[in-house]
């Protein structure tokens, strides 16, 4: 009897939870009503763009309506401005993972988009734009859509992470595997130190195939793939190229001299090498003397065609060398004050030959004085 008792509540009990659950299972209400107002900005708003700058563009809208008030999600989309959304150039999520009935924009993130639309550098061009509800499976346009005028600034909407110098000018010649990398000084400005001879040359990002090329015309960068033509006898120089605003620029490097501070004059000259290095084999150092002692101090002086500028230490005033780490060989520009922002030479220098190296390359910019 108690058997038969038991399994008529194990019974009960499962009819009770089939009950339940049947009761839980209801098909989701997936009805939304699309965002039918467009807040901010304006109609036609005009926006001058600094992707330099932390300025941004707030864009709101009212909220969907759904019959169960439950999650809706928001993207934005821009078009062209005659487009119809079937094809967006760009679509984000709004704020808090596309919770949120608003979404913040930078002017770089803008200037990306106008570069997508085809609206190209130095010029200005309108996008439209509008928002996506969506909940589960069902996405809605707006019933509206705005215009935003940009003003682009000269520069690439998307500067490259790395580059590269290539081509039969170059020191690493036309193999593509051996072109010379640029030091990175900031977020699309990029520098090098390097020697070019009779040829041509082209910046590319990789230095794999299937990179993007650059060239330069009449000193603004462009993409494409033609090529630079060099002329002449082989020089060194200092190449930047900023594509923040789509702008490159070159300097002959003619020499650098070894700038010792109590005669005030360069005591030696050292001269291009390759690979961004310039070498004096043997100079003659003679500490001056002074009433308090013998001074050991010096800086390089880089003699360039527009004129001379002043290489040395980050510290004001320096002790001697022994011991340091390789940040006290660092080279930065400096004044051309006598004394300060100098290097001293070890104390085994005196009255002896040194060999000195100066290497401007990608990895530091720093140099090296051996005692002979």
């Amino acid at each position: 009897m108690k058997n038969l008792i038991r399994l008529g509540s194990i019974m009960l009990l499962a009819i009770i939870s089939i009950t339940s659950c049947k009761k839980d299972e209801r098909p989701l209400d997936l009805n939304l009503t699309a965002v039918g107002n467009l807040a901010s900005p304006n109609d036609n708003t005009n926006v001058v763009l600094d992707p330099t700058s932390a300025s941004s563009v707030l864009f709101k809208w009212d909220a969907a309506t759904d019959a169960d008030g439950g999650l809706v999600l928001y993207e934005i989309a821009f078009d062209k401005e005659g487009g119809d959304f079937s094809k967006p150039v760009y679509k984000i999520v709004s704020d808090k993972g596309g919770v949120d009935t608003q979404i913040t924009l930078s002017h770089k993130d803008l200037n990306k988009i106008a570069s997508m639309a085809g609206i190209a550098a130095s010029s200005t061009g309108k996008l439209k734009w509008t928002i996506i509800a969506s909940k589960g499976t069902n996405a809605k346009i707006a019933s509206v859509s705005r215009t935003i005028q940009l003003n682009r600034p000269a520069g690439f909407a998307e500067s490259p992470v790395d580059l590269y110098l290539t081509g039969s000018a170059t020191e690493g010649g036309a193999d593509l595997s051996k072109a010379v990398k640029l030091k990175k000084n900031e977020e699309g400005v990029f520098e090098i130190y390097t020697s070019l001879k009779a040829g041509d040359y082209i910046l590319t990002d990789k230095n794999t195939s299937g990179g993007k090329q650059y060239y330069i015309e009449n000193g603004i960068i462009k993409e494409g793939n033609t090529p630079v033509t060099v002329s002449g006898a082989q020089k060194a120089y200092r190449l930047n190229f900023d594509f923040t605003s789509a702008t490159a620029k070159s300097i002959e490097i003619q020499s650098i001299g070894l700038y010792m501070s109590a005669y005030g004059k360069e005591i030696g000259t050292l001269n291009y090498i390759g690979g961004s290095t310039w070498e004096a084999a043997n100079i003659a150092v003679e500490f001056f003397q002074f009433d308090w002692g013998r001074d050991e101090r010096y800086k390089f002086i880089i003699h360039t065609a527009a004129g001379l500028e002043y290489v040395g230490s980050s510290s004001v005033n320096n002790d001697a060398p022994a011991g340091k780490p390789a940040s006290y060989f660092y080279l930065l520009p400096v004044t051309n004050d006598q004394w300060n922002n100098t290097y001293k030479f070890d104390p085994s220098a005196d009255k002896k030959h040194v060999k000195v190296d100066v290497m401007l390359t990608p990895e530091a910019y720093t140099h090296k004085v051996t005692v002979l």
